[in-house]
Protein backbone atom coordinates (compact mmCIF):
# COMPACT_ATOMS: atom_id res chain seq x y z
CA UNK A 1 0.00 0.00 0.00
CA UNK A 2 1.40 3.44 -0.90
CA UNK A 3 0.72 6.97 0.26
CA UNK A 4 -1.15 7.52 -2.99
CA UNK A 5 -3.53 4.56 -2.55
CA UNK A 6 -6.97 5.88 -3.63
CA UNK A 7 -8.78 3.54 -1.23
CA UNK A 8 -7.37 5.70 1.57
CA UNK A 9 -9.52 8.59 0.40
CA UNK A 10 -12.24 7.26 2.67
CA UNK A 11 -10.35 8.77 5.61
CA UNK A 12 -10.46 12.23 4.07
CA UNK A 13 -14.13 11.85 3.20
CA UNK A 14 -14.95 10.78 6.75
CA UNK A 15 -13.06 13.74 8.19
CA UNK A 16 -14.87 16.09 5.82
CA UNK A 17 -18.17 14.62 7.00
CA UNK A 18 -17.07 15.28 10.56
CA UNK A 19 -16.89 19.00 9.82
CA UNK A 20 -20.67 19.06 10.01
CA UNK A 21 -20.53 17.30 13.35
CA UNK A 22 -17.89 19.77 14.54
CA UNK A 23 -20.43 22.57 14.37
CA UNK A 24 -22.72 20.74 16.79
CA UNK A 25 -22.11 21.05 20.50
CA UNK A 26 -20.53 17.94 21.96
CA UNK A 27 -18.43 17.14 24.97
CA UNK A 28 -14.71 16.60 24.50
CA UNK A 29 -13.93 14.31 27.37
CA UNK A 30 -10.68 15.06 29.12
CA UNK A 31 -8.46 12.10 28.33
CA UNK A 32 -7.16 10.07 31.28
CA UNK A 33 -3.69 11.13 32.37
CA UNK A 34 -3.89 14.45 30.48
CA UNK A 35 -2.07 16.21 33.29
CA UNK A 36 0.93 13.86 32.95
CA UNK A 37 1.08 13.58 29.16
CA UNK A 38 0.18 16.44 26.83
CA UNK A 39 -1.02 13.94 24.19
CA UNK A 40 -3.74 11.38 24.73
CA UNK A 41 -3.30 9.36 21.54
CA UNK A 42 -0.16 10.38 19.70
CA UNK A 43 3.34 9.42 20.72
CA UNK A 44 5.88 12.21 21.10
CA UNK A 45 7.47 11.29 17.73
CA UNK A 46 4.09 11.23 15.96
CA UNK A 47 3.12 14.55 17.52
CA UNK A 48 6.45 16.13 16.51
CA UNK A 49 5.98 15.11 12.87
CA UNK A 50 2.35 16.24 12.76
CA UNK A 51 3.32 19.53 14.42
CA UNK A 52 6.04 20.03 11.78
CA UNK A 53 3.58 19.31 8.95
CA UNK A 54 1.00 21.71 10.43
CA UNK A 55 3.70 24.37 10.85
CA UNK A 56 4.43 24.13 7.12
CA UNK A 57 0.72 24.35 6.24
CA UNK A 58 0.19 27.46 8.39
CA UNK A 59 3.68 28.80 9.07
CA UNK A 60 4.66 31.35 11.65
CA UNK A 61 5.33 34.71 10.05
CA UNK A 62 4.65 38.09 11.63
CA UNK A 63 1.49 36.36 12.87
CA UNK A 64 1.16 33.14 14.86
CA UNK A 65 1.00 29.91 12.91
CA UNK A 66 -0.25 26.39 13.57
CA UNK A 67 2.48 25.70 16.11
CA UNK A 68 1.59 28.68 18.29
CA UNK A 69 -2.11 27.84 17.97
CA UNK A 70 -1.47 24.32 19.32
CA UNK A 71 -2.97 22.60 16.26
CA UNK A 72 -1.24 19.31 17.09
CA UNK A 73 -3.14 19.23 20.39
CA UNK A 74 -6.42 19.71 18.53
CA UNK A 75 -5.55 16.85 16.15
CA UNK A 76 -4.57 14.58 19.04
CA UNK A 77 -7.73 15.39 20.95
CA UNK A 78 -10.00 15.02 17.90
CA UNK A 79 -8.51 11.62 17.03
CA UNK A 80 -8.84 10.54 20.64
CA UNK A 81 -12.50 11.57 20.94
CA UNK A 82 -14.90 12.60 18.19
CA UNK A 83 -12.78 11.14 15.35
CA UNK A 84 -11.61 8.08 17.28
CA UNK A 85 -13.10 5.77 14.64
CA UNK A 86 -10.55 7.23 12.18
CA UNK A 87 -7.54 7.19 14.49
CA UNK A 88 -6.15 3.76 13.59
CA UNK A 89 -6.26 4.48 9.85
CA UNK A 90 -4.77 7.97 10.33
CA UNK A 91 -1.93 6.63 12.45
CA UNK A 92 -1.25 3.86 9.90
CA UNK A 93 -1.03 6.51 7.17
CA UNK A 94 1.27 8.57 9.41
CA UNK A 95 3.54 5.53 9.85
CA UNK A 96 3.67 5.14 6.04
CA UNK A 97 4.46 8.85 5.70
CA UNK A 98 7.26 8.54 8.26
CA UNK A 99 8.71 5.40 6.61
CA UNK A 100 8.66 7.02 3.16
CA UNK A 101 10.34 10.12 4.60
CA UNK A 102 13.10 8.00 6.19
CA UNK A 103 13.61 6.27 2.83
CA UNK A 104 13.86 9.64 1.07
CA UNK A 105 16.05 11.17 3.79
CA UNK A 106 18.00 8.35 5.51
CA UNK A 107 20.26 10.89 7.21
CA UNK A 108 17.30 12.40 9.12
CA UNK A 109 15.87 10.95 12.30
CA UNK A 110 12.36 12.14 11.42
CA UNK A 111 10.36 14.53 9.26
CA UNK A 112 10.41 17.04 12.12
CA UNK A 113 14.24 16.98 12.15
CA UNK A 114 14.50 18.01 8.50
CA UNK A 115 15.32 21.61 7.60
CA UNK A 116 12.30 23.70 6.61
CA UNK A 117 13.19 23.73 2.90
CA UNK A 118 13.58 19.92 2.96
CA UNK A 119 10.21 19.57 4.69
CA UNK A 120 8.52 21.73 2.07
CA UNK A 121 10.18 19.82 -0.78
CA UNK A 122 9.08 16.50 0.70
CA UNK A 123 5.52 17.68 1.34
CA UNK A 124 5.26 18.72 -2.31
CA UNK A 125 5.82 15.07 -3.25
CA UNK A 126 2.96 13.85 -1.04
CA UNK A 127 0.52 16.76 -1.19
CA UNK A 128 -2.08 14.66 -3.04
CA UNK A 129 -1.84 11.77 -0.59
CA UNK A 130 -4.92 11.23 1.58
CA UNK A 131 -2.78 11.46 4.74
CA UNK A 132 -1.52 14.92 3.83
CA UNK A 133 -4.98 16.07 2.75
CA UNK A 134 -6.47 14.82 6.03
CA UNK A 135 -3.71 16.55 8.01
CA UNK A 136 -4.28 19.73 5.99
CA UNK A 137 -7.97 19.68 6.83
CA UNK A 138 -7.35 18.90 10.51
CA UNK A 139 -4.79 21.71 10.64
CA UNK A 140 -7.32 24.22 9.35
CA UNK A 141 -9.94 22.95 11.78
CA UNK A 142 -7.46 23.14 14.66
CA UNK A 143 -6.40 26.65 13.71
CA UNK A 144 -9.91 28.08 13.65
CA UNK A 145 -12.00 25.88 15.98
CA UNK A 146 -13.09 26.97 19.41
CA UNK A 147 -10.08 26.99 21.78
CA UNK A 148 -11.98 24.64 24.09
CA UNK A 149 -11.40 21.89 21.51
CA UNK A 150 -7.64 21.95 22.00
CA UNK A 151 -6.38 24.19 19.18
CA UNK A 152 -6.62 27.90 18.37
CA UNK A 153 -4.66 28.64 21.55
CA UNK A 154 -5.41 32.14 22.86
CA UNK A 155 -7.67 32.66 19.83
CA UNK A 156 -4.62 32.89 17.53
CA UNK A 157 -6.56 31.70 14.49
CA UNK A 158 -9.44 34.02 15.19
CA UNK A 159 -7.08 36.99 15.55
CA UNK A 160 -5.52 36.04 12.23
CA UNK A 161 -8.84 36.43 10.42
CA UNK A 162 -10.22 39.24 12.60
CA UNK A 163 -12.96 37.17 14.26
CA UNK A 164 -14.22 38.39 17.62
CA UNK A 165 -15.86 35.80 19.84
CA UNK A 166 -18.75 37.93 20.99
CA UNK A 167 -22.35 36.90 21.27
CA UNK A 168 -24.49 39.36 19.38
CA UNK A 169 -28.21 39.68 19.13
CA UNK A 170 -30.48 42.39 17.87
CA UNK A 171 -34.01 43.57 18.65
CA UNK A 172 -36.84 42.91 18.77
CA UNK A 173 -36.45 41.32 22.16
CA UNK A 174 -39.21 39.66 24.05
CA UNK A 175 -39.96 38.41 27.52
CA UNK A 176 -37.79 35.36 26.81
CA UNK A 177 -34.65 37.54 26.83
CA UNK A 178 -35.18 39.24 30.17
CA UNK A 179 -33.21 36.59 32.13
CA UNK A 180 -30.43 36.19 29.57
CA UNK A 181 -27.01 36.82 31.21
CA UNK A 182 -25.62 40.07 29.92
CA UNK A 183 -28.94 41.31 28.55
CA UNK A 184 -29.31 45.05 28.90
CA UNK A 185 -32.46 46.63 27.54
CA UNK A 186 -31.64 49.06 24.78
CA UNK A 187 -34.34 51.66 24.69
CA UNK A 188 -32.84 53.59 21.78
CA UNK A 189 -34.78 53.34 18.53
CA UNK A 190 -33.15 51.14 15.89
CA UNK A 191 -31.13 52.99 13.23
Amino acid sequence: MTLEDPSRRSLLQAIAAAIGAATLPFAWAEPPGAADNPFSLLSAAEAADIDAIAAQIIPTTETPGAREAGVVHFIDRALGTVLSHLAADYRAQLAEFQAACRTEHPEAASFASLASDQQIAYLKTVDRAPFFQATHLLTLLGMFAMPAYGGNRDGAGWKLIGFQDAHAFQPPFGYYDRDYPGYVADVRPPK
